[in-house]
């Protein structure tokens, strides 16, 4: 369908050139002249397109992940959870020389083993090499990785400024849909910020160039051949691209990849207020000088804002000076931003404009910031059904005043878990197990290799600065 869409542009553009019919018919011998001649903007476009493609490609890898899940099979009435072995593919892109990539986290999840293969050279028999790589750090939340492979010299792309995007700009996807290596198409972008959760801080590129399985990871390029957004998810009734693609876009992946290269994980920056969308019944009430935009609704007792002297009742006018239109557009502005970073608010209260500067801060009671610093491989703990992580000098400092210098705190749990009895929270960090101190996964799991089915098992558990027993029987 989108060829037959295609086709018809371009004879659109040919219909509006000057026509040769509207002069005198041409004569038997111009007419192979006249049939040979093409307008030179398409010859442009194409030459531009060619020239595009060929630069960008070159950065464009195929990445292939092998790994084991646990299996979801509803007709299992066994106790014994079944692992099963996964395969996944997709792309990603080359950002540093020696060998930095971006992709989709989905694209790697639950990955053992993770194959990359470098993009084959054009008109040449050579076979494209393929490397080992390793993770170096993962964001569920805007479902991205980066990964490390050894390499020199390589071929890479630049990450462009995705706010100056605009609707209906043209744009070019790269990636290796169903395994299709080098694949690229074109559209336009559809929308700079499309909202897929009402809720989510989180807003993607919207985009019309097909994108299909496979081309997760891959970039999506402006039309000089800077990456805007990597293309992350398609909206499909069929399973196949329907002309409605979204895109992470590159501002975003920016703050995420420094802060993964830099940690190894993501921080999530807050500046601790609460937003309300101004309607004019509220306006009216509350005496607001407008009756759209964004009204602050709360502020956090200790947090930025409240100490840049930010006041419940003002309206939002603007964002380091572009106009806020909704809470969702302030939320998605500031998730993008690196932490000791500063927003100026444009305020306005009792009819006067002012002006605060907002310092960004860690938002501490944000459980990803555990969830991306874990592996299925490592820290894993099969009995009680979640992954943990150790409590070293660094993780103790996203947890301020724990009780003691050691444990596991909880990164994230299955939604069924394998017990009976109390329920273990992401955030509860574990210190003892029947009167005996956590001080490693692996101690933890052979504690537990020691236990059957029905053995009473009571956690010493810290969870919101109180300690508390958890009592569980294993199934």
């Amino acid at each position: 369908m989108k060829r037959v869409l295609f086709i018809f542009a371009l004879g659109a553009a040919i219909a509006t050139a000057p026509s040769v019919f509207a002069q005198s018919p041409p004569t038997a011998s111009a007419a192979p002249a006249a049939a040979k001649a093409q307008p030179p903007s398409l010859r442009e476009l194409s030459a531009s397109f060619e020239s595009l493609a060929s630069r960008v490609r070159p950065a464009v890898v195929q990445i292939f992940s092998t790994g084991y899940a646990r299996s979801e099979n509803e007709d299992d009435s066994s106790n014994t959870a079944l692992l099963s072995k996964q395969t996944s593919t997709g792309s990603g892109v080359i950002l540093t020389t020696d060998g930095y990539i971006v992709t989709n986290n989905h694209v790697v999840e639950n990955a053992r083993k993770i194959e990359v293969k470098m993009p084959s050279r054009a008109n040449t028999r050579t076979q494209s090499m393929t490397l080992l790589a390793k993770v170096v750090g993962v964001d569920r939340e805007t479902d991205l990785a980066v990964l490390k492979i050894d390499g020199m010299n390589l071929a890479t792309l630049a990450l462009g400024d995705s706010s100056q995007l605009r609707q209906g700009e043209l744009v070019m996807a790269f990636g290796n849909p169903f395994g299709l290596e080098g694949s690229v198409t074109t559209g336009v972008v559809s929308s700079t910020s499309r909202q897929l959760k009402e809720d989510s801080p989180m807003a993607y590129i919207q985009t019309d160039a097909p994108i299909n399985p496979g081309n997760s990871g891959g970039p999506l390029v402006d039309a000089e051949g800077r990456v805007v957004g990597i293309n992350t998810m398609i909206y499909t009734r069929s399973g196949g691209s329907e002309g409605i693609g979204f895109a992470v876009p590159s501002n975003v992946v920016k703050n995420i990849y420094s802060q993964i290269r830099k940690d190894g994980h993501v921080h999530r920056g807050h500046i601790g207020v609460g937003l309300q969308g101004i309607t004019p019944t509220l306006a009216k009430g509350l005496g607001l000088g407008q009756d759209w935009g964004v009204v602050v609704s709360d502020i956090e007792p200790d947090g930025p804002a409240k100490a840049a002297g930010v006041q419940i009742g003002d309206v939002i006018q603007a964002l380091n000076g572009k106009t806020v239109e909704s809470a969702s557009q302030l939320e998605n502005t500031i998730y993008g931003l690196g932490l000791k970073e500063s927003v100026t608010l444009t305020l306005l209260r009792d009819g006067k404009t002012i002006k605060a500067v907002v310092p960004v801060h860690e938002r501490e009671d944000d459980p990803q910031r555990f969830a991306d610093m874990v592996n299925s491989e490592d820290n894993l703990v099969p009995k009680l059904g979640i992954l943990a992580i150790e409590v070293t000098e660094k993780v103790a400092e996203m947890l301020p005043d724990l009780r003691h210098d050691y444990g596991l705190a909880v990164a994230a749990r299955t939604a069924n878990a394998p017990y009976s009895g109390g329920e273990i929270e992401t955030g509860d960090v574990i210190y003892e197990i029947n009167n005996m101190p956590t001080l490693s996964v692996k101690g933890l799991r052979e504690a537990l290799g020691k236990m059957k089915s029905g053995d009473a098992v009571a956690l010493q558990v810290e969870r919101g600065g109180r300690l508390i027993y958890l009592a569980i029987e294993l199934e």
